[in-house]
């Protein structure tokens, strides 16, 4: 996905910091909307000024009480205690702006921007 527009004309730190973002969402989706069985998911990248706006659409399960979580930082004074989970949203609140979630028919649409040169 990074190497088709409008996200292969970006500088490779800008590149970077989309496919982290990406690759957050999607991961969050494969394992937790859909439980790891699969399902569709629809990406629309269009180009701005500032930026890129992003929309992530699924069909499958909607966020825990209709809101996205909060990406808390977890500070863990041993390195070997380190968990997977929990980093994901901390990542995709600091990399990007204006983030949003909608459950709608059934839908789960999530859209923010990815701003560039940060």
């Amino acid at each position: 996905m990074v190497t088709r527009p409008p996200l292969a004309s970006l500088c490779p730190a800008d590149r970077g910091t989309a496919e982290i973002v990406l690759a957050e969402i999607l991961n969050n989706i494969s394992e937790h909307a859909y439980g790891g069985r699969g399902g569709p998911i629809e990406i629309c990248l269009l180009w701005e000024e500032m930026g890129i706006a992003c929309t992530v659409i699924d069909t499958g399960a909607g966020m825990p009480h209709g809101q996205l979580p909060r990406g808390d930082l977890r500070v863990h004074p041993d390195a070997a205690d380190l968990s997977e989970g929990g980093y994901g949203w901390f990542l995709i609140r600091s990399l990007t702006s204006d983030l949003r979630y909608l459950r709608q028919h059934n839908r789960n649409e999530l859209s923010f921007r990815i701003v560039l040169g940060q």
